[in-house]
């Protein structure tokens, strides 16, 4: 029995001192993540920008307002500089995949030389729950999500929070603001569109005066022609739809018309230069590669990859429509309207009806209030139609629109001038 209780009490100490060597070779930012009980899962990543990085994984609520609904794994991605750094928050408005790249940093990460925490939205990649209930993927319960996360991370990083975000995301970080206006001292929404309905109706004549008259002939001449051409185009059109295994909620010709439709659009968003656009003379093959090129018919696919986006879209956070009107000799379908509804989201979710709650909170925010943001946006993004370029006289609030710019319009794309401005204002608010 002697020798038993010598033997469990050097048992005891070979395993205090494990602890006592395990604990020691983890860095202090492990350590801090050990004590955040949300966090179920830490792996360490490969960086070549930052001293650390980690992919952890939050345990979420599905309804921040109801915990006893169930719970998710939200994917958080933890890019360390220093403790006495400012914090960047991107909200991510899809998945968070691209950044595990060890190459990976985000614009105000790098030019501020700030910690980077990258938040996966929620029903997007591995932050899906299942089942997917879609009741419980809203706004507010994204904006819930990146407030658990932010009051995880306060007392680790207890400096200035900027939140910042890309098109959807930009969406993210605007709608963060309103919800939790204390939680971030800065955003920076790129690209965010503030929609009003789920076709929102400024899209529309936005396209029919964006850029040149002369490049706007363009676009619709090849629009015309590949519609003229259907009956060469079409089949082709379907052969690839079936080699690709794409499925759709509609017949082929429809899509074919949605693809038609959605081109001018897709074009300007990416800011595609019009010099690419084939003459209208061209081969059938040179037109139907350069429509699949701007205007894939995998965007209309049913059960899309990014189908949680589209139920977004229909419920709150609106969408855009198309004109058919130049078209409407050509096209199979009587009217676009409703098309996303039909085309792109779960079935249970068709009849679903757009809640205008959201928009008119955040519109009735921003009119009321004065945070610091700075808003970016492309002059030739169909976007910017529905962007928050209304904005005036505000002293903290600023848009910054790159003249020619497209969906990718960043502070670092800006006019020399209008990029020192953003720089020393972001540099100003973090002293």
């Amino acid at each position: 029995m002697k020798n038993l209780r010598n033997c469990y009490a050097a048992f005891l100490l070979f395993a205090l001192l494990s602890a006592s060597v395990s604990l020691s070779a983890q860095t202090d930012l492990q350590q801090k993540l050990g004590k955040i009980s949300a966090i179920t899962e830490t792996q360490s990543l490969e960086s070549s920008r930052f001293s650390e990085k980690y992919v952890t994984y939050f345990t979420q609520p599905l309804d921040h307002r109801h915990p006893e609904k169930g719970s998710f794994r939200q994917r958080v991605i933890i890019s360390h500089v220093g403790f006495d750094r400012p914090t960047v928050i991107v909200t991510e408005g899809y998945g968070a995949a691209y950044a595990l790249h060890p190459k990976y940093r985000e614009e105000l990460s790098r030019l501020l030389d700030a910690n980077m925490i990258f938040v996966e939205h929620r029903y997007f990649l591995e932050s899906t729950p299942e089942p997917k209930d879609w009741q419980y993927l809203t706004a507010e319960n994204s904006a819930d999500d990146l407030h658990a996360v932010r009051n995880a991370f306060k007392s680790i990083y207890p400096g200035k929070w900027i939140a910042t975000g890309i098109s959807k995301g930009g969406q993210t970080a605007l709608l963060y603001r309103t919800f939790y206006p204390d939680d971030v001292d800065i955003s920076v929404p790129y690209v965010a569109p503030l929609c009003y309905a789920a076709e929102d109706g400024r899209h529309e004549p936005f396209l029919q005066k964006v850029s040149t008259a002369e490049a706007r002939k363009k676009i619709e001449d090849f629009q015309l022609e590949v519609l003229k051409r259907k009956g060469t185009l079409l089949p082709r059109f379907e052969k690839y739809c079936t080699e690709k295994g794409l499925k759709f909620r509609a017949p082929i010709e429809e899509i074919y018309d949605y693809s038609v439709l959605e081109y001018s659009f897709a074009l300007w968003q990416w800011g595609t230069p019009t010099s690419t656009i084939p003459a209208v003379t061209a081969p059938d093959d040179e037109l139907l590669a350069h429509l699949l090129d701007i205007s894939n018919p995998d965007y209309f696919i049913a059960d899309s990859p990014t189908a949680s986006f589209f139920v977004q879209a229909a419920r709150e956070l609106g969408y855009y429509g198309y004109d058919t009107k130049p078209f409407k000799k050509y096209l199979s379908i009587r009217s676009s309207k409703g098309y996303l509804h039909r085309l792109m989201l779960p079935e249970e979710l068709k009849d679903m009806p757009f809640d205008k709650t959201l928009s008119r909170k955040i519109t009735k925010f921003l009119k009321e209030n004065d945070p610091k943001m700075i808003f970016i946006y492309g002059e030739n993004d169909p976007w910017t139609a529905a962007g928050v370029t209304w904005l005036k006289e505000k002293k903290n609030i600023h848009v910054f629109v790159e003249p020619g710019g497209s969906h990718k319009a960043r502070i670092s794309t800006l006019p020399e001038a209008e990029k020192k401005e953003a720089i020393e204002l972001l540099n100003q608010w973090l002293k």
